[in-house]
């Protein structure tokens, strides 16, 4: 069994099964405590997102033995394929995950059925652009055995990433449909992607989860003991008064976009954006 802490990774029907490690550090610490060696090949010792009161931000246990086959600039496929070597591992592939496509699902939109319809509808050899934080958990459960993808994650705890990521993606990429998996929240801090999408005919597909808040902060501002925060701190993470509209913003921009308030609408809209190149938004308001 392996884990991965590479922000990039191929996963779907027929290729060995990949587990993200969970976003809270005591759930990683649980799921790595069963580990008392780890081998580092291309990338650091995992560490929490964020630190929290009489915490330690490590998720390893504390005799955990670290071997650090390459560091983050070197050739880690390398380092790896040479360990294979020496310890005599032949070219045997241990699980495969099964083909497992979602039913299309219907009834009123939620990270759930938006999830099964992403996983339904992904097209073989996509790329996925993941930034949606607390609304695309069941996009990447659903996808465990969709058609192959690569699968980008969030690394560090940045808010942003998702459009631009999703936009050099394309770039690097033209011949490969991409969908971005974008929370509204993020997806403020770098709108102007989707003017470069346009402007360069990228074929990405942008999925804004519009819960018109920043709920990943207040998540956060829970976890650090404030129960009940003030109406003025709420406020401060709240995306309404005005509600954004990300139909006229992606519009504004170039981006042809809709919005989906109902399931059926949405699968409507996502199947359009993966059969027509060039880029799309669509806002699945939840």
């Amino acid at each position: 069994m392996s884990q991965t802490f590479d922000a990039r990774f191929e996963r779907g029907a027929g290729l060995p099964p990949v587990k993200r490690l969970p976003y809270f550090p005591e759930r990683a610490r649980k799921r790595l405590s069963r580990y008392p060696n780890v081998i580092l090949a291309g990338t650091h010792s995992p560490t929490a997102f964020f630190g929290y009161p009489n915490q330690s931000t490590q998720v390893l246990c504390d005799d955990c033995t670290l071997v650090k086959m390459a560091a983050p600039a070197e050739d880690a496929a390398n380092a790896l394929e040479a360990l294979a070597e020496a310890v005599g591992a032949g070219k045997e592939i241990g699980e495969i995950q099964p083909e497992q496509i979602p039913q299309l699902p219907s009834g009123p939109l939620t990270i759930e059925s938006a999830g099964a319809a992403v996983a339904a509808l992904l097209p073989e050899n996509a790329i996925v652009s993941d930034e949606s934080g607390t609304s695309g958990g069941y996009a990447y459960l659903f996808s465990a055995g969709a058609a192959r993808h690569d699968w980008l994650c969030l690394t560090g705890g940045a808010i942003g990433q998702g459009v631009p990521l999703a936009t050099g993606a394309a770039l690097a990429c033209p011949e490969r449909k991409v969908l971005c998996l974008q929370g509204d929240g993020g997806a403020m801090y770098t709108l102007q992607a989707l003017w470069t999408q346009a402007r360069e005919g990228l074929d990405v597909t942008t999925v804004v989860f519009s819960n018109r808040k920043y709920q990943i902060l207040q998540v956060e501002l829970a976890r650090l003991g404030f129960a009940t925060p003030t109406e003025a701190t709420l406020n401060n993470m709240d995306l309404g008064n005005p509600d954004l509209d990300w139909v006229k913003l992606a519009e504004g921009q170039g981006v042809g976009a809709g919005r989906a308030e109902d399931v059926d609408t949405f699968i409507k809209l996502l199947s359009h954006a993966i059969k027509e190149p060039g880029p799309h938004l669509i806002e699945a308001l939840l």
